[in-house]
């Protein structure tokens, strides 16, 4: 696969090629529709009276609280609602996501072998956060080759025309980073906005090759460390979670892809204060009866 850094305003239109030639497209690859043209008025309002009610609007006025979710159940016609999505924030273990993309790029492009040595140190990585799995797997993905892989014209996940996005400048070790994001000098970064199109992308098939799909989703799934979103939603019964988060003093990350109920909804949050965590359990469940609620006609328009 070939990376070409470009910062573009347009959804990356990528098609596959049968052996004679012929472009065709499988049930899950498609032609990506924006996020952001895809706000939904009754999500949007409700969102914003929910952090009126829970005493955190100031939180977002300030920029110390970025928050978004997207209801995917029709891939074709998501509804979208944020706070600050594009204010881009340090998000600690969050862009560990990533490294795991940067991984089956590199086994997409023959330069690593799927081994169950190598799929253990990934799920390590992603479910109980492994700090040492996720600079040996960096140290394997290569870090000039993650960096043009996020700002590549196939992916776009670190755009400035959307104020930045996902970026790794640094290994999850003590040693400094190498490379910062050119516009907020950030060593692991991350905006709401691109999390969520990363976990879009993932499901319409423009992430990673539909046979590797499987694989990484399992990877995302069963989350080791309980807390945030995880812990927000342990009382819901039917729930499927795919999941990552970032923890570093005062600043707390979490995303979430969601199943229940027949649909597909992607949570996002960051925040910069010493009770993010805290923040983002208790808008876990809400979070999710918002999308529910609305989907089903419960909330007035």
């Amino acid at each position: 696969m070939s990376i070409t850094p470009r910062s573009t305003a347009s959804e990356p239109m990528v098609s596959k090629k049968t052996a004679s030639g012929d472009a065709t497209q499988t049930m899950r690859r498609r032609d990506p529709p924006y996020l952001l043209h895809h706000t939904d008025e009754t999500l949007q309002t409700g969102l914003m009276n929910l952090l009126r009610q829970r005493g955190l609007w100031k939180y977002a006025n300030s920029k110390a609280l970025a928050l978004g979710v997207v209801d995917i159940t029709d891939l074709d016609n998501p509804r979208y609602a944020a706070i600050n999505p594009n204010h881009m924030m340090y998000a600690a273990s969050l862009p560990k996501i990533a490294i795991l993309l940067g991984v089956y790029h590199r086994i997409e492009d023959g330069d690593l072998q799927l081994t169950p040595e190598l799929k253990d140190k990934m799920t390590r990585m992603i479910r109980s956060s492994s700090n040492t799995a996720a600079t040996e797997l960096l140290d394997l993905v290569g870090r000039q080759y993650l960096i043009d892989l996020l700002k590549s014209q196939q992916l776009r996940l670190y755009d400035s025309d959307y104020n930045g996005g996902l970026w790794v400048g640094k290994a999850y070790a003590k040693k400094g980073a190498y490379q910062r994001d050119p516009l907020h000098n950030l060593s692991h970064g991350a905006t709401v906005y691109q999390t969520l199109r990363f976990f879009y992308l993932l499901e319409i098939g423009r992430l990673v090759d539909d046979k590797f799909y499987a694989s990484m989703k399992e990877t995302l799934s069963k989350p080791a460390i309980s807390h945030k979103f995880v812990a927000g939603l342990r009382g819901r019964s039917g729930v499927k979670m795919y999941r990552k988060s970032g923890t570093w003093r005062d600043y707390h990350a979490d995303v979430a892809l969601v199943e229940v109920k027949g649909r597909r909804m992607i949570m996002v949050g960051i925040v910069q204060n010493p009770q993010g965590g805290k923040w983002l359990q208790q808008l876990a469940e809400p979070l999710l009866d918002l999308v529910l609620d609305s989907a089903d006609g419960k909330i007035d328009h």
